[in-house]
């Protein structure tokens, strides 16, 4: 069987991170946003804002980190693995900070492609600032077009998931998926 790897993808607070842990309750195989890991780890060496300080380490870090993701699901035997965001997003928040990044970026998003990406819009009602977590809501439709923009970039079909509850996204993703 092989294992169809889906992204759950948007800017900061579109709710990607309650539908992995959903996803996940209801026996899915998920692999979560490991951008927090990342974040807390700097903080424990005193640096606060590892992606505003050093933005090329931090995406280095997270690329790392998603290529081992990606890698990983090659062991399962489920019909689906689902991701709380992938490579791309990595040189989309590059783009979006306007820092250069090496070829082995683009070359990453290249050859770890995904099989479907399922994009969150920003959604005001919803959306909280915190310690990892420092947009604004501003901030966060501006990173939205990034992300829209290096998704079809590397030719990535997404897929709009409307507004509601959780149980509506999850149903809404995998009706999606068994169609």
């Amino acid at each position: 069987m092989n294992t169809k790897r889906i992204l759950i993808i948007g800017g900061p607070g579109t709710g990607k991170s309650t539908l992995i842990s959903a996803l996940e309750e209801n026996g899915h195989t998920c692999f979560h946003e490991i951008s927090r890991e990342v974040t807390a780890a700097a903080q424990k060496k005193g640096i606060e804002q590892l992606f505003l300080t050093q933005p090329l380490l931090f995406s280095e870090l997270l690329l790392k980190g998603r290529i081992q993701q990606f890698q990983d699901a090659e062991q399962l035997r489920v019909p689906f693995a689902f991701y709380d965001r992938g490579i791309p997003d990595v040189a989309a928040y590059m783009d979006y900070t306007g820092d250069t990044y090496p070829d082995l970026f683009r070359d990453a998003c290249k050859s770890h492609k995904y099989d479907v990406a399922f994009m969150l819009a920003p959604w005001k009602e919803i959306y909280e600032q915190d310690n990892e977590r420092y947009e604004s809501f501003e901030q966060a439709l501006k990173i939205q077009q990034y992300l829209i923009a290096a998704y079809e970039n590397y030719g990535y079909q997404l897929i709009d998931v409307p507004f509601g509850t959780v149980d509506e996204r999850i149903s809404f993703i995998l009706n999606t998926l068994t169609q």
